[in-house]
């Protein structure tokens, strides 16, 4: 079976760390998706290109950003996910990650995601926070043009004025019918609010257990959620994580209601 023929969670912490802490999540991953029986995509970022300020920590870099994301994939079985912010990057990452990702802001960036899509590696491509879902179709077309075989499209919110964020739950339906892929909802960088930490992006996690409820009611095909140990001492997006031992409870919820949505 491929990747994302069925419900999949995408999860990890924003950016990689010391092996550490990737381990430890990776190894909490590979039991969660043992005892619910679900297939887990690991996501860590080498690189938060995409930064507000010049001192945000950024992770670290491709070269070696790359091995601990492998060592991650050796001890834990599990398939891996990377952002990609370059074109030059790509054939490097597809190396060793089995999904590559192309973030919100860089959605349209043509190089980007036929260079992403050359490689063969199925791609995860957020959803722009101004598009709308069927806009996404030609972003989808690119991908293709570039020999992607296996697309998925995240939806993550849409602006709603300034430092805020609104999900549309009418979106997944919108992905699937516009652009023929899967529809996959990022439950913590929905509860973003941009610029809103001194400059950062703040956020509001207290929602995420409820905008995931929602999402796979309303039938998202796929779920992102990034997680941490301790999301407060985290790098990067600690302010809208999920602690990480809130996870298995949250996913009981979500298999939960994926049979009532299927049957």
């Amino acid at each position: 079976m491929s990747l994302f023929d069925q419900f999949t969670l995408i999860a990890g912490p924003c950016v990689l760390e010391d092996d550490d802490l990737n381990l430890q999540v990776g190894e909490f991953l590979a039991e969660l998706a043992r005892r619910w029986q679900v297939p887990v995509v690991y996501k860590a970022s080498f690189d938060k290109a995409n930064r507000s300020r010049i001192d945000s920590p950024r992770g670290p870099g491709l070269d070696e950003g790359l091995p601990r994301l492998a060592r991650v994939k050796e001890a834990t079985g599990l398939p891996v996910l990377t952002d990609i912010h370059e074109p030059d990057q790509a054939a490097a990452a597809a190396e060793v990650a089995d999904v590559l990702q192309i973030p919100a802001f860089l959605c349209r960036q043509t190089d980007l995601v036929l260079a992403a899509g050359r490689t063969g590696r199925p791609l995860n491509i957020k959803k722009g926070q101004w598009m709308a879902p069927e806009e996404m179709a030609a972003v989808v077309e690119k991908a293709r043009a570039g020999g992607a075989q296996r697309v998925t499209v995240t939806e993550r919110g849409t602006f709603f004025g300034y430092g805020n964020l609104v999900v549309d739950m009418r979106a997944f339906r919108r992905i699937r019918t516009a652009c023929g892929v899967d529809a996959v909802f990022d439950g913590t960088h929905s509860v973003q609010r941009p610029g809103r930490a001194d400059g950062s992006s703040g956020g509001d996690p207290e929602h995420i257990p409820a905008l995931v409820r929602g999402a796979v009611a309303a039938g998202c095909d796929h779920l992102f959620l990034e997680t941490h140990p301790a999301p407060a001492g985290a790098p990067s997006d600690g302010s809208n994580m999920l602690p990480l031992k809130e996870l298995d409870s949250l996913m009981g919820q979500v298999m939960d209601l994926r049979e009532v949505v299927e049957a």
